[in-house]
């Protein structure tokens, strides 16, 4: 099972949160201009959304994640899930995608995969043993391929 680390969540909750933040603000400076609010009412405009997407983003990192199996490759996100078998796949490789670096699983239909986990990036986004995580991916994925399997 593979699933975005704890720094992964926190960084796309403040994301998220980042967002919520600015949405927050805009309110604040329309309101400003209809009526001055107090100070509680500007720390919960910052304040409750960072929270809210920190909280949310763990939380979804939980729930995020690629479980491999002997039947093959499966995915499960907050929004969607999906199921790859070993005999579909014909490929599977660590590619660059924008900012981060994901796992791309090739089927024999010519669809191409992106692994919701493992993958990796800059600053929260980065994840010290994804080198490792992609080659147990390829090692399960040859195997099953090419046979050889322990057991």
């Amino acid at each position: 099972m593979f699933r975005p680390t704890w720094r992964q969540g926190l960084g796309r909750g403040l994301y998220f949160g980042a967002l919520g933040v600015v949405v927050g603000v805009g309110t604040g400076s329309i309101l400003v201009l209809l009526w001055s609010p107090p100070v509680l009412a500007w720390l919960v405009l910052v304040l409750g959304p960072l929270t809210t997407g920190v909280a949310s983003g763990l939380v979804a990192g939980r729930r995020t994640g690629v479980e491999v199996g002997v039947r093959g490759i499966r995915t499960s996100s907050v929004f969607e899930a999906g199921e790859a078998p070993w005999s579909r796949v014909v490929d599977l490789r660590a590619e660059r995608r924008g900012s981060r670096t994901v796992v791309a699983v090739y089927l024999d239909s010519g669809a191409s995969v992106t692994l919701h986990a493992p993958y990796s990036g800059g600053l929260f986004a980065a994840d010290p043993r994804f080198e490792l995580k992609v080659f147990a991916l390829s090692n399960l994925w040859r195997s099953h391929r090419f046979g050889g399997l322990p057991g």
